[in-house]
């Protein structure tokens, strides 16, 4: 795989530096391997170090920007005058024109006027700012891009664990027709449209037997080490101990894939009755409640005295707002767990 411009720069700064630490953290090969990221630990590490100080250096830009004396964002703001002075001071100036005629030729702000003030920056905003784009974001920002290999493999796992059901099925069928296990992931691999990222991890098996001359024992066991799922590295052990004792291959894989499609069932079952639960909650939430809380609430607008008071503006944001946002909310959370269940 060709690097990035980006890759490439990152590397260059502090990539041979690091190159010793990186490829000694086993811990960090290992989760590319299984995040199928093809770089080198030191790229990798080089990019999320080179990133995340760039990240840095732009968050500190905008606290410069912000608080620089002058012409900070700060200063600028400070500067404006207060709207609430702008009346009083309006009045000021046609009774006392001498005045502010004075004030204006000797340039004191507001023309001399005793009411003139600036705005303020709030306070708080003078501690948000730092804390959060001195520390949070830099921080959030390193931890994202460290973790970026973890994410990716925790996402194949959870891809090769709904693909593995029928992939099992498929190498069961070859089995039966007596096809060798290189001919069966040979056929996985040219198969990546229908079995996902199975097609990966058989296609470098493949690979390491024909190209890099491993036998068939050796790929195998290579291939445990780069399984992301649980599920495929007992189903890559089951092939060695199978092929290591001289056992049937073919009701190995059988036995396999009947296993992996009852858990396939009882995963699916237990989405099903997720989204029945969800369907139940929407009812009541999203479409019982809504009405009887318009009904009270229409009415405690009419009725509303000195005890209860109902602004017209409280009651538009619960009918046009949070009603909505119900809505989306459970749309959002339904497509979501359907979109981990897609394939």
């Amino acid at each position: 795989m060709e690097l990035t411009g980006w890759q490439k720069i990152c590397h260059r700064i502090i990539g041979k530096p690091i190159k010793k630490r990186a490829r000694a953290d086993k811990q960090l090969c290992k989760t590319l391997e299984q995040a199928a990221i093809p770089l080198m630990p030191e790229v990798y590490m080089a990019t999320n170090i080179v990133t995340s100080i760039a990240v840095f250096l732009v968050c500190i830009g905008v606290i410069v920007i912000v608080f620089f004396p002058g012409i900070g964002v700060i200063s600028l703001y400070e500067s404006m005058p207060n709207p609430e002075t702008e009346t009083p001071c309006k009045i000021w100036e046609y009774w006392n024109p001498d005045k502010a005629a004075a004030g204006k030729m000797a340039g004191l702000p507001g023309n001399g006027c005793p009411d003139y003030e600036t705005l303020v920056f709030p306070g708080y905003l003078t501690i948000l700012i730092p804390v959060f784009f001195g520390f949070l974001i830099p921080y959030g920002a390193f931890k994202y891009f460290k973790g970026g290999a973890k994410r990716e493999a925790k996402a194949r796992s959870m891809a090769l664990e709904k693909f593995l059901p029928y992939a099992a099925s498929y190498t069961a069928a070859m089995s039966a027709a007596n096809a060798t296990p290189q001919k069966m992931f040979r056929s996985l691999a040219m198969n990546e449209d229908i079995y996902g990222d199975i097609a990966y991890d058989a296609s470098m098996i493949y690979r390491d037997i024909t190209l890099l001359g491993f036998d068939l024992l050796t790929a195998i066991k290579m291939s445990v080490n780069r399984a992301a799922s649980p599920w495929l590295t007992e189903f890559f052990q089951g092939m060695v101990g199978t092929l290591t004792s001289g056992g049937n291959l073919k009701l190995y894989f059988l036995n396999r894939a009947e296993f992996y499609m009852r858990e396939n069932r009882i995963r699916l079952q237990v989405f099903l009755e997720t989204l029945a639960m969800l369907a139940e909650s929407y009812v009541v939430v999203a479409v019982a409640m809504p009405l009887f809380l318009i009904v009270m609430l229409v009415i405690m607008f009419w009725v509303s005295g000195s005890g209860s008071q109902m602004s017209e503006s409280f009651l538009y944001t619960i009918i046009m707002g949070v009603i909505p946002a119900i809505h989306v909310a459970y749309a959002l959370l339904v497509w979501t767990m359907s979109k981990e269940q897609d394939m």
